[in-house]
């Protein structure tokens, strides 16, 4: 036990506007709608946690900030803030679901703890296996020819990582911009295609076929998130990799998913296995499986993105890199005191104790949707 509590919680929801609509196979999106927990200890430490959901995915930036502060806080007033597994129990006994929330409170409490003890959080959850990593861009805008002068501004940048969403627009459109990558970057380019969930399943493998000309990297959740079987069977016809993303959730759904071999990867996010060491546990599934992972993120500010460097630091072996893009490349601004570190096409991993990232209140009050709950 440690000699601090938690005294208050609030919980901020923002709206943050984008650069740009981002079109996907499951809907546009042209902001970052999040919720935001604070959480201060007796001893002045503060630690701070964000839900990012996407209404068609996980939830709704309501839904995360009624379940942190009606149902999850008079659970946590007063308690020990590094009993982390602790509280992370009790959340699953109290709400079912929302795993954005509770995602931010194991964030904030790892935060914390990591201020108190001098560790950063990939150094509580496992250590640290690497201090950076390639960032991809997603190509969504519906505007293509805008989305190549970012193109072009981010190969300036040092990015070469690119995820084409696709279904959205129709075949043609998605072949027509694979195409003009090639043309204009060639193999250089490292290019992979996210169809979030567009295709219909006895469509999938055709359409599939015809995007593999273009030497993608993998081709990330092209059916529905049910239809887990007929993934499993995409994944064995198609020779390019196919990546699970919609369809494995936590744990549990990675051990269904590594049984019948959904996918020959799994996307990592916070925001779905409902914190940081959910997702790990979600890794090491794969890793035992020969399952590769990549880091995702949701639409998230560089307060998740650096709880996602975090997590992807931690894993032993990382093939395939991470995005963590929105809030250097998407949002027209950001909430932390310092922009998220993201140099020469890398994601920095944040340094200092524990999410190594501070947010700043006039941001918070800029954005703000609703008054704070507190």
């Amino acid at each position: 036990m440690s000699d601090h509590k938690i005294e208050k919680i609030r919980v901020h929801r923002i709206c943050i506007p984008a650069r740009a609509i981002h079109s996907h196979g499951s809907g546009d999106v042209a902001g970052i709608n999040v919720a935001i927990v604070e959480i201060t200890t007796d001893s002045g430490i503060t630690g701070w946690g964000e839900a990012s959901p996407w209404p068609v995915f996980t939830g709704t930036s309501e839904g995360c900030a009624a379940a942190l502060h009606v149902h999850l806080r008079p659970h946590l007033i007063g308690q020990d803030p590094v009993q982390v597994e602790k509280h992370m129990s009790m959340t699953d006994k109290v709400i079912v679901g929302h795993p954005e929330a509770k995602a931010a409170l194991e964030m904030a409490l790892l935060d914390i703890t990591g201020q108190i003890c001098g560790l950063s959080v990939c150094e509580l959850v496992g250590g640290k296996m690497r201090d950076d990593m390639g960032m991809s861009f997603s190509i969504a805008n519906p505007d293509f020819e805008a989305d190549l002068n970012d193109i072009a501004a981010m190969w300036e940048d040092g990015v070469r990582i690119f995820k084409f969403k696709t279904g959205f627009a129709g075949h043609k459109f998605d072949l027509m911009r694979l195409e003009k990558m090639r043309e204009i970057y060639g193999d250089k380019a490292d290019i992979r295609i996210d169809y979030n969930q567009g295709l219909l399943a006895y469509d999938a493998v055709r359409c599939i076929r015809d995007l593999e000309a273009f030497r993608p990297t993998f081709v990330e959740q092209p059916v529905k998130m049910h239809e887990r079987e007929a993934l499993a069977h995409i994944t064995q016809v198609i020779d390019t990799p196919i990546m699970a993303d919609e369809s494995v959730f936590d744990p549990k759904g990675a051990l269904y998913g590594a049984n019948i071999r959904i996918a020959d990867i799994f996307s990592l996010k916070i925001m779905k296995s409902g914190g940081i060491r959910r997702a790990l546990e979600v890794a090491a599934i794969a890793r035992a499986a020969g399952i590769e992972v990549y880091g995702g993120c949701m639409f998230e500010t560089g307060l998740a993105h650096a709880a996602g460097a975090h997590l992807m630091a931690a894993v032993p072996d990382l093939v395939l890199q991470c995005e963590f893009y929105m809030a250097t490349y998407y949002a027209q601004d950001d909430i932390l005191t310092d922009a998220f570190p993201v140099r020469n096409g890398r994601v920095i991993v944040p340094h200092g104790p524990g999410l190594g990232v501070k947010v700043d209140p006039d941001k918070l009050a800029r954005y703000a949707v609703a008054e704070p709950l507190s």
